[in-house]
């Protein structure tokens, strides 16, 4: 089955959000957290047009993948997941990310690097379903030692 792809730009900071589907299932990729610096508040309107459209093709969430962890916005996957359900997940790399984070910008203590705070993380070529759609986890190290590919078909979301 091919899949079927919708894409949501964020003029701010220049992220395609994705929606990959079939006729029944699918996942969002990369979704962004609207984030004011200049009163450090957070908004929704991105991740709810994300959800208008989920809603509007009646799909069924079955993961909420992130590519790696994002310098250039705040996600908004914890928000879609208590609103549409579906599994977080990025690349098992993502611990190590957490451990030099922690240090560089002074985490407090109790932050966890052991990836718990995604509900799967992925191995190097591991496969998982969107339906019937057959989805692949691509480690392609990058600008973070995390950064993780997505194959559906002949598609590829970095």
């Amino acid at each position: 089955m091919q899949a079927e792809i919708q894409g949501f730009h964020d003029s701010i900071t220049g992220t395609i959000s994705y929606v990959v589907h079939d006729h029944n299932h699918a996942a969002i990729i990369d979704p962004v957290l609207d984030y004011d610096p200049k009163s450090g508040r957070t908004k929704t309107q991105s991740a709810d047009r994300l959800i208008a459209f989920v809603e509007q093709h009646k799909l069924t969430i079955d993961w909420i993948l992130e590519t790696h962890a994002h310098a250039d916005h705040l996600s908004a996957a914890h928000y879609l997941r208590e609103k549409l359900g579906g599994r977080i997940a990025i690349g098992e790399h993502i611990r190590e990310v957490q451990t030099i984070f922690k240090k560089l910008f002074n985490l407090e203590p109790g932050f966890a690097i052991d990836g718990s705070q995604f509900d799967h993380l992925f191995t190097d070529n591991e496969t998982f379903q969107v339906g019937e759609l057959t989805g692949q986890a691509l480690f392609v190290p990058g600008h973070t030692p995390a950064d993780i590919a997505y194959r559906f078909g002949d598609a590829i979301f970095l």
